[in-house]
């Protein structure tokens, strides 16, 4: 199966408080549907002293639903759906909007 978003692709968050930001996927959860996309959806963490490690509040990334991101067109920049293709015997993502492959 190929993924539609996996982790290192460029996206724009279409949705919520960082709607319009851009970003590259961290890591992906298929089986829950959420993406962690670098410097988006910041939170805050509190954490207790440890032994070995200090106290305090922590800042990271939450996750995304994947529906509320969509993947950075190779050629314009612009959001775009994602389709799959067969190219020499071998499935290949490709962009909707230009047409381009992303990968393969």
């Amino acid at each position: 199966m190929v993924a539609k978003i996996r982790k290192g692709d460029k996206v724009i968050v279409l949705a919520g408080k960082d709607r319009g930001a851009e970003g590259n996927v961290v890591s992906v959860s298929p089986s829950d549907d959420r993406v962690i996309v670098s410097g988006v959806n910041i939170v805050k963490k509190h954490t207790k002293q440890t032994q070995t490690q200090q106290g305090g509040i922590l800042s990271q990334e939450a996750s995304i639903h994947v529906s509320n991101v969509a993947l950075k067109d190779p050629k314009s920049g612009k959001p775009t759906r994602v389709g799959i293709k067969i190219e020499n015997d071998k499935k290949v993502r490709v962009a909707k909007a230009s047409g381009e492959v992303i990968d393969g």
